[in-house]
C-alpha cells in the first residue's frame, strides 16, 4: 500500500471516529501529496519521495516546537508535539544513536578515510543508509567527530 493510498485510509478513519486533531494532521499531510501529484510528476511518488516528504513535515514541527518553546507557548508545543508523533507513525523506525554509531563506524573501516577531509567520502555512503532512519545532523556531527 503506497503512502497516498494509507493516507486516504488513515483521513477516513480519523473522520468516522470524529478525532478533529488527528484528522486535520493527516489532512496536512495529504495537501503535500496532493501539491506533489500536480507538480507535473506525471507518475506516482516512489519509496524515496514519500521519505522526503514525511521528513520535511516532521521537520517543520520540530522546528515549530523549538520557536514555541523559546517563546514560552506550551500549548503551542504540545500541539506540535502531537502532530510530530503523528507523522512518525508514517516513517520508518528510528534507530538510537548507538545503532547509527554502529553503521557510521563499519562504513567508515571499509571506506578507510586519511584525514578529515573525507568526510564527503563517508557521509555519501552513511546517508545513503540512514537517510530517514536517523537524523542528518547527527549524523554529520558523530562523523566529523570520528573523522577530526
Amino acid at each position: 500500500m503506497s503512502l497516498k493510498e494509507k493516507i486516504n485510509e488513515d483521513l477516513k478513519n480519523a473522520m468516522k471516529a470524529k478525532d478533529a486533531f488527528r484528522t486535520e494532521t493527516i489532512r496536512s499531510i495529504r495537501a503535500e501529496i496532493l501539491k506533489m501529484d500536480k507538480s507535473g510528476l506525471g507518475r506516482e511518488m516512489n519509496e524515496e519521495e514519500e521519505l522526503q516528504l514525511l521528513n520535511k513535515q516532521a521537520k517543520m514541527r520540530k522546528e515549530s516546537i523549538d520557536m514555541f518553546k523559546s517563546a514560552g507557548r506550551e500549548d503551542l508545543v504540545e500541539r506540535e508535539s502531537k502532530q510530530l508523533e503523528i507523522i512518525n507513525e508514517y516513517l520508518p523506525k528510528q534507530l538510537t544513536r548507538e545503532e547509527a554509531e554502529a553503521v557510521i563506524e563499519r562504513i567508515i573501516k571499509e571506506a578507510s578515510p586519511v584525514s578529515a577531509k573525507d568526510i564527503g567520502k563517508i557521509m555519501g555512503p552513511v546517508m545513503k543508509e540512514l537517510k530517514g532512519k536517523f537524523d542528518g545532523k547527527i549524523i554529520q556531527e558523530i562523523v566529523k567527530n570520528r573523522l577530526g
